[in-house]
């Protein structure tokens, strides 16, 4: 390996500046040249790449974002964009890639070393924290910070004001973030994609609750849960509970930014090290993970097909403390 390209791709993270960071500085250590490639698969089709130096990552590990930029890409899901993507990294002299992201840029990954051999390792992004192979993504306890803080403040205004709020988080096919925000925050109920909704089970026992002079409740609801998201779970409450002052907040894209956690700047830092090393001696088509606190090996194939699944036992805590 002489060269290694990196890049960000799908939706960022809180950390995935720390793992660009960690990337470059390892492949200067070990005396190999790192090339950013701008705007994801985008940028790779585009030939928007440059060599970056150790003062290019300098004062970013504490930013949210990404400076690589992140863009969706229609092109690279054609066979000609790639074609395209592949003849810009022969004209650079890229050995490998460092791909950053979630399922969807994994995918594109594991298409596009079928098709042209590049040895290519991912690194896991994303807030949803829904891939095999890892205990924790890039962003996800970021996010979950944000979420606690965000939530704490409403829970001070709906305290004073004795209301219901129904709070969105992001999530939409996976509940990982409203489970644990939920559990983090005290929340009265959690709704998740992968359990079954029953919005009667819900009234009872918000009015179960409402008997006990709470002086507020919170409902987290997952944006892709299956009753519809927060606004039409705050309309079914209205409907069957017109004593409660219920109001909706979503939360959206603040779930996204800020700075990274402690916990995520150091999970970037040894993934990104560790993809480096991947490459170096030979791994590809792989996705560099954390299980049990130690560096894991994933088959792209695997980290995108298998659903990760929700903890029963966080499920059955949830109900314990909320009554």
């Amino acid at each position: 390996m002489k060269k290694i390209g990196v890049l960000t791709s799908g939706g960022d993270a809180p950390g995935m500046n720390a793992a660009i960071r960690a990337v470059v500085r390892t492949c200067i250590y070990n005396k190999i040249t790192p090339i950013g490639i701008y705007e994801g698969y985008k940028g790779l089709i585009e030939n928007q790449m440059k060599e970056f130096s150790s003062r290019d990552v300098s004062n970013i590990i504490q930013r949210g974002g990404t400076v690589l930029k992140s863009a969706r890409c229609s092109q690279f899901l054609t066979k000609e964009g790639r074609l395209q993507g592949y003849k810009n990294i022969l004209a650079n002299k890229i050995d490998g890639l460092i791909v950053i992201g979630g399922d969807g840029t994994f995918a594109g990954a594991k298409v596009f070393f079928e098709e042209f051999g590049v040895p290519i390792v991912g690194i896991p992004g994303t807030i949803d924290n829904d891939l095999y192979g890892t205990d924790f993504c890039i962003g996800y306890d970021s996010a979950l910070n944000t979420i606690i803080e965000a939530v704490d403040k409403i829970r001070d205004t709906a305290s004073s004001h004795n209301r219901l709020f129904i709070i969105e988080v992001m999530g939409r096919d996976a509940g990982f973030l409203a489970l644990r925000s939920g559990i983090g925050v005290g929340a009265e109920a959690i709704l998740i994609p992968e359990t079954p909704v029953y919005t009667e089970k819900l009234i009872k026992k918000l009015k179960d609750q409402s008997t006990q002079n709470k002086q507020s409740m919170i409902v987290i609801v997952a944006e892709g849960e299956k009753s519809g998201g927060a606004h039409a779970v705050a309309e079914h409450v209205k409907s069957n509970c017109p004593e409660f002052d219920v109001k909706v907040s979503i939360l959206g894209h603040i779930q996204r930014g800020g700075s990274p956690s402690a916990l995520d700047r150091v999970l970037a830092s040894r993934l990104g090290n560790a993809a480096v090393d991947a490459l170096k001696n030979g791994s590809k088509n792989e996705m560099i993970g954390i299980l049990h606190r130690e560096i894991s090996h994933i088959p792209f194939e695997k980290a995108i097909k298998h659903n990760v699944n929700i903890n029963p036992a966080l499920l059955k805590l949830s109900e314990i403390l909320a009554i």
